[in-house]
């Protein structure tokens, strides 16, 4: 056990791994009339370079940069960046070395794997962390089959992930669209209808990974016409057509998915 924040047991324990894991982040003076609390060892933060191997960092420059939790985007979301290492041209620099190097040996070891990714949004001051009601948390769980594995299938599930991306933003744009033909505010509405559509292509998430496999993209071309559906569904959802305005305002502004629809 150490005897101080910067005793020679402190020095070892800010950088090894098994002070990470058993944190001494706190230290208490029991006294027979009160205790003292203060500051325990300080751990050097991912600017320092130090960091736990299951968070995704960038360390392409100067000064890392982690993957934040996003409440609002499901870690799923962000399966291309944690993946970037099946391609040499990936524009995401973020790297998760646990899922690197624990997924080669697991591609090696069984036929298919899942992984789990998830977090916690917390907020902080003065230094300190806590969760408070306007806190979330967030988590993902995906199924990989071994023999599937591979920069042709990495280079269709960027494509397609890309394109849903896309979808997402025409929807968005749709969404505001119509609420300004109403003479209104429409950017909230927006983001509750983009948040509806990402929920409902979570359910189909498991099978375009299987999907991105097949060569003939036939079953590609099948989940387009799902995805698309879902793009609709939250349009109509947000953009009511009860009046004459309304409805002249939801055909004016319908997302156009013809092309995502007629992409090969």
């Amino acid at each position: 056990m150490p005897e101080g924040e910067d005793c020679e047991t402190a020095k070892k324990l800010k950088n090894c791994y098994m002070g990470r894991l058993v944190p001494m982040s706190r230290f208490v003076l029991l006294e027979e009339n009160g205790l003292h609390y203060s500051e325990g060892i300080a751990h050097p933060s991912y600017k320092e370079g130090g960091f736990d191997l299951t968070i995704a960092v960038d360390s392409s420059s100067s000064n890392p940069k982690v993957l934040w939790v996003d409440p609002e985007k499901r870690p799923w979301r962000q399966l291309v960046s944690l993946l970037s290492f099946f391609s040499s041209d990936s524009k995401s620099n973020f790297d998760c070395r646990q899922l690197r190097f624990g997924l080669m040996r697991a591609r090696e070891a069984v036929c298919e794997f899942g992984i789990w990714s998830g977090g916690i949004n917390v907020s902080s001051n003065a230094g300190e962390q806590y969760v408070t009601g306007k806190n979330d948390f967030v988590e993902s769980e995906i199924t990989l089959h071994s023999d599937s594995l591979g920069h042709s299938w990495f280079h269709k599930l960027k494509e397609e992930m890309t394109a849903l991306d896309d979808l997402s933003r025409a929807l968005y744009a749709s969404t505001v669209g119509y609420y300004r033909q109403l003479k209104a505010d429409g950017k909230a509405t927006a983001a509750l209808a983009t948040n509806l559509y990402w929920q409902l292509c979570e359910q189909n998430f498991q099978d375009l990974l299987d999907a991105c496999d097949d060569n003939t993209g036939i079953v590609t071309k099948d989940l387009r016409q799902v995805f698309a559906k879902f793009v609709n569904k939250a349009y109509n959802a947000y953009c009511p057509q009860d009046t004459a305005r309304q409805l002249d305002a939801w055909a004016s502004n319908r997302p156009f998915i013809n092309k995502y629809l007629n992409d090969k």
